[in-house]
């Protein structure tokens, strides 16, 4: 199968698996993946998404499957299905209520780095590539995922890395705001992000969504989110553990 997750404690793995292609994406794996995403977010034990290579060391992805599209491009419908595919794959991504890291090793290109862009965080090994290339190919990105370049890296570096389809590497990437480390593991993050509490996370999560459509201010809702954290278990449980020079248990 070429995108399968994996479940390890409270760890979802979404993998990329299809090195014969560089895990380039079919119509297949991008109608798969929504399921996927809504399979680790209703899971209970599960507290991060980890979207990767199947295949350490391997592309992260290469974008999309062009032999597929040139074999289908004349036919209308599949290209409907394929964008609606893809267009739906980005924005549950970039919403999904767990946390989400991308750990990219390899080539991150066209829609392989919006995948990565829709991610909360980004980290790549030193040997990873990045590039967006429609303007190689007579396409256009998405507008959604053109919002999650500029978010990142202003609109200056966002026209420099559409306009030419250049490859960037990590330390540029990691330089102009790409991504935000160069590492050859993830563990130490992914320690860091389970040690934290899970309603902090969800919540934060929800109001820099807020923040990147284009909210400015609190409204009722977000007071009242604010105001009803002191009263929850996972306040009782940090202040408690600060308290004692312990390190918090919290629940999901």
């Amino acid at each position: 199968m070429s995108l399968r997750l994996e479940i390890d404690g409270a760890v979802a793995h979404l993998l990329i698996d299809r090195a014969d292609k560089r895990n380039a994406f079919s119509l297949a794996m991008w109608q798969a993946a929504p399921a996927l995403l809504a399979e680790a977010a209703a899971n209970p034990a599960v507290r991060l998404l980890v979207l990767r290579s199947a295949a350490a060391g391997g592309a992260f992805s290469a974008g999309a499957d062009i032999a597929e599209l040139l074999a289908h491009k004349d036919d209308a419908a599949w290209r409907a299905a394929n964008q609606a595919a893809i267009n739906r794959v980005q924005h549950d991504l970039a919403r999904l209520a767990l946390p989400t890291l991308a750990f990219i090793e390899g080539d991150c290109i066209g829609g392989g780095c919006g995948l990565a862009l829709a991610c909360d965080i980004r980290i790549a090994t030193s040997a990873a590539r990045f590039g967006i290339t429609p303007a190689k190919l007579g396409l256009v990105y998405p507008l959604h995922d053109v919002k999650l370049l500029v978010d990142l890296v202003g609109p200056g570096q966002a026209k420099r890395i559409l306009y030419t389809g250049r490859l960037l590497d990590a330390g540029e990437a990691l330089r102009i705001g790409l991504i935000e480390q160069v590492t050859e593991s993830p563990q130490g993050l992914i320690d860091d992000i389970l040690a934290a509490s899970p309603h902090s996370l969800r919540e934060t999560k929800r109001f820099i969504r807020r923040v990147l459509d284009g909210q400015t201010g609190d409204d009722a809702e977000t007071l009242a989110i604010f105001a009803a954290a002191f009263e929850g278990p996972d306040f009782l449980e940090g202040t408690r553990a600060f308290v004692a020079k312990r390190r918090p248990e919290f629940k999901r």
